[in-house]
């Protein structure tokens, strides 16, 4: 080959490396604002999405200041509050009614008031109840409104407030200074106890009968991945009252075998009266439950790139995709939700939300047989992680920030906790190929928009989509991958699950998904709402799967089970 076509060749290759250096830099690179726009499409949302829109760490700030000055009570920080103090739980967005919303967007109406929605624990009074205030108008509140009756038909009593992360820290404090010194020999030589290598993990609820606040505690090595290391103890605590000094003990489990607290345990050890099952000391990164990869990766990975960059847009907290136009927030509370959705201009949905993850466990151990976790009391948005990039969305992918106020009386922000891509799903959304009569090719990518956030709750990481097609149809996935939640294997323990390790039974248990969707296909429906519940039962390797809904129209519903993992999609057809 010549010499001069060589250096022609070669000086195209590196501009054309050095381009594609560039395009990844940049993108890296996202401006807080958020408002990269593709030239083609022009985003008539003029901010009428923002009366959609989360709080901002300014507004959260005027919030606390606003309750502090104006209730007449002291309010503890909720990061450092005890149960008999008063204490703002969590501040969010207070959506305004959906007529009052249209009015503005479709009839010109005037813009609705911006308000927020303040959680608060009040432990120092003579009834202690959890109150809901309204409080607005931002950003410079001057009034507030108690909505706890309007919403929940009466006062809401202490003994049913979610746990503050504080309280975990209380109760954990608890086990380690009050109730497990009462069994020294026990956990010195079957525990291995240092005061440091036992981690435990919440059941819920809390009781079983109105009144109660009792919870289990279940022990585990305190190794990465310690969900599947179960050391065979667990331990009752009555936490109802609001002095710490008088918790208590209710019960203890070992091994199969209920003791009335820790002394007895201690007492049954020392005499020679209970079998012992020494669970094998397993390293700190946990060994089989270690998330560190086995091997290197042989080869770099695919890279999805886009030539002429985003075909969509995002500003503030709309999003512009081709025919389809959302909103979208992030409930401290529910998690991710989308409002004002469109296609072609033409409203479809007013709103499509997460509301609840559910799980119901088996067990022959208590804290196991016992657990019925609601997701939304922990916070789904609350727990939503920061993303990975080129892990957890594409590389290429906007991020976006998320702030929020809970379990504390300042914000916080989740970095690149949200992500919007455009992907090619890697199969035509529709083709045909003719070789009778004519001969002629026809065929469409199935390129989508996804929206997508990750809440890490406990042992789970569910990883929320709303998915965006080009025929109309929008997909609510969601995936539940992370850890399964175990139990001690002991007894007859393989009739409620399946060995996962030496003592560790992975539990039969049941998800149940809801989500709120309020269509608006040819018209306002008013107050009515869809609420979808997509239910998956786990037995091993055996799934099955249904679908439950109220004034529902047309749906699709389909699970795929995962090694360790599982999807679970619901269509909606617009």
């Amino acid at each position: 080959m010549h010499m001069k076509t060589v250096l022609i060749l070669l000086v195209l290759a590196l501009a054309t490396i050095f381009a594609l250096v560039c395009v990844l830099l940049t993108r890296g690179r996202a401006p807080s604002t958020c408002q990269h726009q593709p030239p083609e499409q022009e985003d008539p949302d003029d901010g009428q999405s923002l009366v959609f829109a989360d709080l901002t760490p300014e507004e959260l700030a005027q919030v606390v200041r606003y309750l502090q000055g104006s209730l007449g009570v002291q309010l503890v920080d909720a990061s450092r509050a005890k149960p008999s103090d008063n204490c703002i739980a969590s501040v969010d967005v207070q959506v305004p009614a959906k007529a009052e919303v249209l009015r503005f967007l479709d009839g010109g109406g005037a813009r609705p008031r911006r308000e927020a929605l303040a959680v608060l624990y009040f432990g120092n009074q003579p009834d202690p109840n959890v109150t809901e205030y309204v409080v607005g108008p931002l950003p410079t509140p001057v009034y507030h409104r108690d909505v706890t009756v309007q919403k929940y038909g009466g006062k809401v009593p202490y003994h049913r407030r979610p746990a503050l992360a504080v309280e975990y820290k209380q109760l954990a404090g608890f086990l380690k200074s009050q109730v497990f010194p009462t069994a020294p020999s026990f956990m010195r030589q079957v525990m291995e106890y240092d005061g440091a290598n036992l981690a435990t993990l919440t059941a819920a609820p809390r009781g079983f009968q109105s009144g109660d606040r009792i919870t289990w505690f279940v022990l585990f090595q305190n190794v990465s991945g310690f969900f599947v290391h179960p050391v065979g103890l667990e331990v009752l605590v009555d936490h109802s009252s609001l002095d710490i000094s008088r918790w208590a003990v209710s019960r203890v489990f070992y091994n199969g075998q209920y003791y009335r607290d820790m002394v007895q345990l201690e007492s049954a050890y020392v005499q020679g009266r209970i079998s012992v099952e020494k669970v094998r000391k397993a390293p700190r990164d946990g060994d089989f439950s270690s998330m560190k990869p086995r091997a290197p990766a042989a080869t770099l990975l695919p890279l999805q790139y886009e030539p002429q960059g985003p075909r969509y847009s995002v500003r503030n907290n709309h999003v512009l995709f081709q025919a389809w136009s959302f909103a979208f927030g992030m409930s401290v509370t529910t998690g991710l939700r989308l409002f004002d959705i469109r296609h072609k201009g033409e409203r479809v949905a007013y709103e499509i939300s997460v509301q609840e993850a559910l799980s119901v466990y088996g067990s022959n151990c208590p804290g196991g047989m016992s657990t019925r976790y609601m997701d939304g009391s922990f916070g789904i948005g609350r727990y939503t992680s920061p993303l990975v990039r080129g892990v957890d969305c594409p590389y290429l992918a906007t991020y976006l920030d998320v702030h929020y106020l809970a379990h504390s009386q300042v914000s916080r922000v989740s970095k690149n906790a949200l992500c919007i891509f455009e992907q090619n799903l890697g199969s035509p959304l529709r083709r045909h190929y003719s070789n009778l009569q004519s001969l002629y090719y026809g065929g469409l990518v199935n390129s989508v928009l996804v929206v997508r956030s990750i809440a890490t709750v406990g042992n789970y990481d569910y990883v929320w989509d709303f998915i965006f097609y080009q025929n109309g149809a929008i997909e609510g996935k969601v995936q539940a991958t992370g850890y399964a939640s175990s139990s001690f294997l002991h007894g007859d323990g393989l009739r409620y699950g399946n060995r996962v390790w030496e003592h560790t039974l992975g539990t039969v248990h049941t998800h149940s998904i809801n989500y709120k969707v309020d269509l608006d296909v040819g018209g306002r429906s008013g107050s009515n709402a869809c609420y979808y519940t997509g239910k998956l039962q786990r037995t091993g390797g055996i799934a099955s799967c249904s679908v439950e809904s109220l004034l529902m129209t047309s749906e699709l519903c389909f699970f795929t089970l995962l090694t360790s993992s599982f999807i679970a999609k619901l269509f909606f057809y617009v």
